[in-house]
């Protein structure tokens, strides 16, 4: 019997598969004891009848805006104490205008690295690279990732900008080539939490399409990570 409310909002940019990698969770949820509601536009965030309900808050929309009714009612729910938690773009790449939603989140996604330009075609795989998510000190001893070594991925890498607030439970390196703006190796974190008032944020950065999400031991990091989080 589902003893609490899960709340699935998803959208925005196609290419991160906004209703592929959030189905992929919904028996997850179900199994855990949820009673599941999916919607695909932000428009439910200004309904205090079902925001007053939810205890989790699974949001995947990459970019798009937030009407401000629609953020209040989030962020109230937030601060009341509903969990908040999602991945990649979809909710650190989400509503970039609005300042109070990314310091509630507490990191930007700013930029991801390409191959060289000769190996460019065209497409999103241009930015596919292969990198290594490392567990932070607090991240090995951490319920969401506690016993999970550093792992390598072929994907996106996120270069996220963010605050010390936040509690990193691993981060990514990028490095230097000699077409990169940069001088520097600059390190950013991959997977994160945040307390928010009442209400507990998780984070990961990786997870740019369905097959991120479903690669281990990601997908294991996120399952726990939306339990965390959940009122």
């Amino acid at each position: 019997m589902a003893t609490r409310t899960a709340l699935v909002v998803r959208g925005g940019w196609d290419g991160h598969q906004p209703v592929e990698t959030t189905d992929a969770f919904l028996p997850f949820l179900r199994d855990n004891g949820f009673d599941v509601h999916v919607s695909d536009s932000t428009a439910v965030y200004a309904d205090a009848s079902v925001m007053e309900t939810v205890d989790l808050i699974v949001q995947v929309v990459t970019m798009s805006t937030i009407a401000d009714d629609e953020f209040a009612g989030l962020q109230r729910a937030v601060l009341n104490g509903a969990g908040l938690a999602g991945w990649h773009g979809g909710i650190a790449d989400a509503f970039r205008a609005n300042a109070d939603y990314l310091h509630m989140i507490g990191g930007q996604f700013a930029h991801h690295a390409g191959k060289p330009p000769a190996e460019r075609v065209g497409d999103q795989s241009d930015n596919y690279l292969p990198y290594t998510v490392q567990m932070t000190d607090l991240g090995r001893t951490h319920e969401i990732t506690q016993g999970i070594d550093d792992f390598d991925l072929v994907t996106e890498q996120y270069w996220v900008l963010s605050d010390e607030y936040n509690d990193v439970l691993a981060t990514t390196t990028q490095g230097v080539r000699d077409f990169d703006a940069w001088n520097r190796p600059v390190t950013s974190p991959a997977i994160w939490t945040r307390q928010w008032g009442k209400g507990r944020v998780f984070v990961s950065a990786p997870g740019h399409r369905l097959e991120v999400v479903e690669s281990q031991p990601l997908r294991t990091v996120i399952e726990r990570g939306i339990l965390w989080a959940a009122r």
